[in-house]
């Protein structure tokens, strides 16, 4: 409906690419990219962001994160939280502006690595997001960012937010696991 296609024009798309071996499907679980580019390219980062399916990029995020979230609580100055806070605040200004949405989520993720105070696990969750900015998920992303979607990620964000301000490390880390549920799911719809 948000493309505004009939199911059977959805359904003939996802015969061709699951022809073309870019996507597989099981009956009762969904379809799932299985697309992994040949074509070599000059700069690492390329290649990477290349290899890299989106649930591959969701699976790194499940790995790292929680262990982010849980080190900024402990780890992050007033200073840090300050400018966390002020990023935040930008965040939650946005009503329409999803390239501003984005690039402002990548400047939180990216304040929450730095304040882990290990600078071998903020370059490892850069390459991440690096590798996510490169990829076709980035556009799927900025699709399924409507305003509604924009307004329950800045309630979320705030939620975050108030969990590593109050050191709260359950509550910070418990809530980075469901939110990376909930963008599993919200991948498997766009699949």
């Amino acid at each position: 409906s948000e493309l505004g296609v009939a199911r059977n024009t959805v359904r003939e798309a996802l015969d061709v690419l699951e022809t073309h071996n870019v996507i597989r499907r099981r009956a009762g679980s969904g379809s799932f990219v299985t697309y992994r580019s040949n074509t070599p390219r000059s700069a690492p980062a390329d290649t990477v962001a290349d290899d890299t399916s989106p649930l591959d990029h969701l699976v790194v995020r499940g790995i790292l994160e929680p262990e982010i979230v849980r080190l900024a609580v402990i780890n992050m100055t007033p200073r840090l939280i300050a400018a966390l806070s002020e990023t935040l605040s930008q965040i939650e200004a946005i009503q329409t502006d999803v390239d501003g949405f984005i690039e402002l989520e990548d400047k939180l993720y990216t304040q929450i690595a730095e304040g882990t105070g290990n600078p071998l696990l903020a370059s490892c969750y850069q390459l991440a997001l690096t590798t996510y900015r490169q990829s076709f998920r980035t556009k799927l992303r900025r699709r399924s960012l409507t305003p509604k979607r924009l307004q329950d990620y800045q309630k979320r964000y705030n939620t975050l937010f108030n969990a590593i301000a109050s050191r709260d490390v359950a509550s910070a880390v418990e809530f980075i696991k469901l939110h990376l549920v909930e963008e599993q799911q919200l991948l498997m719809q766009d699949i």
